[in-house]
């Protein structure tokens, strides 16, 4: 099972919408696969569920079958993890639903106070630091998955610290422009510092715990992708190459800590995954099927030169979805086969 986070300090790039239809690429190749929505805005979730199931998450049961239900009990002092209750949006693809409330003043604030207390060897400190990787590693167990998919929010906090240590694999969606490579300038470093913190404090961890499954939170930056933005009568296309052009310098700067040169681009560039094309017109559709984009049939709106842009959603994102594999070492892979999508003959 391999854990991969996808993660930018600049929101607004369409990232929740790439981990949905990556999650639904992976369950079409045939990995049992689970979208954990660790992003206190719960968009993700959002787009796996309609209305009815939404009100029975977030208003009826009172948490109870969310992820902050999950961390519940430990956060009141109550108890350890519970169960997390998982959804079973489609075949081979769970949900851990996220919830407002991982942004309320309880979460934050422990999450936030337990950091430090690990360096003084606190037991409950390591088991509420490692508590979203623990709730994983059983969502992980009971769906017997190959993957999980982590969407966290634009932010640096103590509960997007937590999250990310449950990450062995980081990707970063980019937009060109200015805000996402800041967003990059701020996510290297802030890795680096807690993937070093961390293995600081599993140095102290108290003689109890010796046996407790703890995270060794590798957080690899396995590459980044580049979403592009619709195009827009106020922003010349010129305005996206000139911060295109930056992207793979950046990078190897932000996130590597290596020197950046001018003769590489993000179509010659190992560390871009995929450079993908923006598919506005097709998401009111996606959104009222609720399905990903590369599902829709004629019977769902996508009829003439649509068609084309759904096939040509569908090989973007399994070449990306085979590509994040291949670099994350994900085991019991299919094997590469030629599939095209086709609904010729569809209603």
């Amino acid at each position: 099972m391999k854990t991969i986070a996808f993660f930018n300090n600049k929101g607004g790039v369409g990232k929740t919408s790439f981990v949905y239809h990556l999650a639904w690429m992976y369950a079409d190749l045939g990995l049992s696969v689970v979208a954990a929505d660790f992003d206190p805005q719960a968009n993700l979730t959002s787009m796996c569920l309609d209305e009815d199931d939404l009100v029975t998450l977030w208003e009826e049961r009172a948490h109870a079958h969310t992820v902050y239900g999950a961390l519940q009990p430990l956060l009141e002092g109550t108890g350890d993890i519970a169960l997390p209750h998982m959804v079973h949006v489609g075949s081979g693809l769970t949900l851990l639903p996220g919830d407002l409330a991982l942004s309320s003043a309880t979460a934050e604030n422990e999450l936030s106070s337990q950091w430090p207390a690990c360096l003084n060897g606190n037991p409950r400190a390591f088991r509420v630091i490692s508590a979203l990787w623990r709730i994983l590693n059983r969502a992980a167990a009971e769906t017997e998955a190959h993957v999980v998919l982590i969407d966290v929010g634009p932010t640096l906090g103590a509960l997007n610290r937590a999250a990310l240590l449950a990450a062995e694999e980081v990707v970063i969606p980019l937009a060109p422009d200015l805000f996402s490579l800041q967003g990059l300038w701020n996510v290297g470093p802030t890795l680096r510092d807690w993937r070093n913190e961390w293995q600081e404090r599993l140095d102290r961890v108290p003689e109890s715990l010796k046996d407790f499954p703890l995270p060794t939170a590798p957080m690899n930056p396995t590459g980044y992708v580049v979403l592009q933005h619709a195009l827009r009568f106020d922003r010349p296309v010129r305005v996206y190459g000139h911060w295109m052009q930056r992207i793979p310098q950046e990078y190897r700067q932000a996130l590597l800590g290596q020197s950046g040169t001018d003769e590489v681009n993000v179509d010659n560039d190992p560390h871009c995954l995929s450079n993908l094309k923006h598919s506005c017109s097709l998401m009111p559709l996606a959104k009222e099927a609720r399905k990903p984009i590369f599902f829709l049939k004629p019977a769902d709106g996508a009829i003439g030169g649509h068609m084309k842009s759904v096939q040509d959603c569908y090989r973007d994102f399994r070449t990306l979805a085979r590509r994040i594999a291949e670099r994350a070492s994900l085991a019991k892979f299919p094997v590469d086969t030629e599939h095209v999508v086709t609904y010729a003959n569809d209603p």
